[in-house]
């Protein structure tokens, strides 16, 4: 479609005729605009192919060139559009011509070459590309000088001369006289023209630059991420902050300081942004298709009658490698789903994000959960304590020549994500008070270098550290921990792990740790003794899932979990029932009045927690409504965590396996926690 593209004006004909065509609604809403909000034209260039193809393959090779001649059909497309609009009409409502706006282009072709999540190099340099990555630095919003009005002092002509971007915006002094249409003058005497103030400001645009790097839950493993400095110009300025997943649709260039005789050149590869997409929702960085919703739904339908076995076919998947440790998967799926964030009109936000804390001597897998987390979630940052200080877990103020700018530490990368953190002991004192205002407003407020402001910190922290010294049951968390009580009520749940002596334990994880994964794995017969009476539980341990009655067939694989969580996380906004309102309402009031302990754990965030854990169970569930069955397992959970609190006595969370009949496990749970919260009027018909 269109004619064939011969020179300048034969494309911006065609460009002019592509805007009345696919961008006639944006071009009248930058004509009547009366606030100023509007400064962009925006350019679809799955449409812009559709129309020509020669001209959408010059604006791809040759972006600086034919996007200007862009915002010059912009210009005239709104100055024809006016004077239809005004014609005969005595009094015209609002209607300006916009001379500044820009043309963004969006949507580029799904093609390797085109969109980027690696940094592109010197061989790019020159095209328009879409690159992906998360922010790590943000600059100074700057005025910069676009272009400088001269006066010859021999013809007394005027001119102007751009700055130049490959120069750090350097606005050269002219060697000859550039006055149109005067080639005889051969003045090399200039002066800089005087002019208003508005025009002088006309001449000068906001200016921003921040730095972005490579996503590194796209890298393979050992790559180190690399990170290019991008402009933004005019409206684009302040559009993403510290830890924002953005996506840059920009020309690649090349930037370099004045050549100094002597030293070696500096060089260095930029991206000047056309147009910028900050990714808020953590759904759009997975692959959700029609096939896995029908799948899930599906899924859920087959085993109506018993929901419990199909959540724990979905739990069993979770870091499949690691027997056992149920009460352990279960939690870490339900942090990592977590709860519904909620904000009043006052504005008050109460956070969604869950915060779990694993405690537990060395070689009970806790690290093997954060690291297999830390992949699950698109968006993740896995952290050491050892070394990490305050600025690293929150955010730094580097020097950039003359300027200060902010560099975002672990937890503000991981926003709208998961930080793991390890070894949570090993952080220093001074640097755990840091982390509190992440967890609990998540947010972080900064005052260094000048600089004041506030940045999001939307992330849920899963943590692992070791007992200090050996685990004491008879002392209380904080003691055995060495984190202080306004650190431990900020995680939702703190699961204990103790490696205590069991040799039927012992003997099955053997077994499982030793199978062959080409077969099911060690079955009752492989065991002797009084193991194989415990064994005529299990029935078999299949390698894969670590479950009783799981086969390898069962258990989802990695992408379809990551999937499922993405999608309950995007779809569900479970809402509370009355049965469930009252059972959390109730075990809270026990647990105040039982504290003995847990002085650190209940507080009024007990409730809040409880509330989180029964909506990601909810969620868990494929449904939108938290009812009674949600509520006793968030109880339940939170029982691990009690330990000499407990109303059901106390629970090893380490030596726990999946039950055999997972709906038959659940109903006498459910019967036990009634009857010890004396609410056991509330039946199954509530549910």
């Amino acid at each position: 479609m269109g004619s064939q593209i011969t020179n300048d004006v034969a494309a911006l004909g065609a460009m002019q005729m592509f805007l009345e065509e696919y961008c006639a609604a944006g071009v009248e809403a930058l004509l009547f605009d009366s606030s100023g909000k509007i400064q962009s034209l925006a350019l679809d260039m799955h449409e812009l192919i559709e129309f020509n193809h020669e001209l959408a393959m010059l604006v791809l090779e040759s972006p600086t060139k034919y996007l200007a001649l862009f915002n010059k059909a912009c210009i005239a497309v709104q100055r024809a559009l006016k004077r239809t609009t005004t014609e005969g009409v005595a009094t015209p409502g609002y209607c300006a011509v916009n001379e500044e706006a820009q043309v963004r282009v969006s949507h580029m072709p799904n093609h390797p070459s085109l969109l980027r999540t690696r940094i592109p190099g010197s061989e790019d340099t020159g095209r328009l590309l879409s690159i992906s990555g998360t922010v790590i630095r943000t600059g100074l919003v700057k005025m910069m000088e676009t272009h400088r009005v001269y006066s010859c002092t021999k013809c007394r002509g005027t001119f102007s001369v751009d700055a130049e971007i490959e120069q750090y915006n350097y606005i050269p002094k002219p060697t000859r006289c550039l006055v149109p249409g005067a080639d005889y003058c051969n003045s090399t005497s200039f002066v800089a023209a005087g002019a208003e103030a508005a025009e002088e400001m006309q001449r000068c645009v906001d200016y921003q630059e921040i730095k972005i790097q490579e996503q590194v839950g796209r890298l393979a493993l050992g790559t180190i991420p690399r990170a290019i400095v991008v402009v933004l110009e005019r409206d684009l300025v302040d559009q993403a902050k510290s830890g924002d997943p953005i996506t840059v649709t920009g020309t690649v260039m090349r930037r370099w300081r004045p050549v100094v005789i002597g030293e070696r050149p500096d060089i260095s590869v930029i991206v000047r942004a056309n147009s910028v997409h900050v990714h808020s929702d953590q759904a759009t960085q997975v692959a959700i298709t029609d096939e896995l919703r029908t799948e899930f739904c599906s899924f859920w339908a087959e085993h109506a009658r018993q929901p419990m076995h199909a959540r724990d076919i979905i739990v069993a998947s979770m870091c499949p490698q690691v027997y056992g440790l149920f009460y352990v998967k279960l939690a870490v799926m339900l942090v990592l789903i977590s709860g519904v964030a909620h904000c009043d009109a006052s504005g008050l936000r109460v956070r969604g994000e869950a915060h779990m804390l694993l405690v537990g001597d060395p070689g009970t897998a806790k690290s093997q959960f954060l690291k297999y987390a830390a992949k699950l979630v698109p968006r993740s940052v896995l952290t050491t304590g050892i070394g990490s200080t305050s600025a690293g877990l929150t955010v730094t103020a580097v020097r950039d020549g003359p300027e200060w700018q902010l560099e975002a530490g672990a937890l503000v990368l991981a926003d709208r994500g998961l930080c793991c953190i390890d070894e949570f002991g090993s952080i220093r004192e001074a640097e755990k008070s840091t982390i509190l205002e992440a967890m609990e407003q998540q947010s972080i407020s900064v005052a260094k270098a000048g600089i004041v402001c506030k940045l999001n910190a939307r992330c849920t922290v899963l943590a692992a550290m070791n007992p200090k010294g050996k685990y004491d049951v008879q002392s209380s968390l904080a003691i055995n921990t060495a984190l202080s009580t306004p650190l431990l009520s900020r995680f939702d749940l703190v699961l204990v792990l103790l490696d205590s002596h069991d040799e039927q334990w012992d003997s099955r994880v053997a077994s499982f740790l030793l199978a062959d994964p080409n077969t099911d794995g060690p079955t009752k017969d492989g065991f002797s003794g009084d193991n194989a009476e415990h064994d005529k539980e299990t029935d078999h341990v299949p390698a894969a899932a670590a479950a009783a009655d799981f086969n390898d067939s069962d258990i989802w694989p990695f992408d379809k979990v990551q999937a499922y969580i993405a999608y309950v996380k995007s779809t569900f906004q479970p809402q509370s029932t009355p049965a469930s309102e009252q059972v959390l309402t109730r075990y809270y009031q026990l647990q105040r009045q039982r504290d003995t302990l847990n002085a650190a754990r209940t507080t009024i965030r007990l409730l809040e927690s409880l509330i989180r854990l029964a909506q990601a169970h909810a969620r868990l569930m494929f449904r939108d409504k938290v009812i009674l069955q949600d509520a006793i397992i968030a109880v339940v959970l939170m029982e691990t965590t009690m330990l000499s609190a407990s109303i059901l006595g106390s629970t090893d969370a380490l030596h726990t396996t999946f039950p055999e009949d997972s709906d038959l496990f659940y109903a006498e749970l459910q019967d036990l926690v009634l009857q010890r919260l004396d609410l056991a009027h509330l039946t199954d018909s509530q549910i």
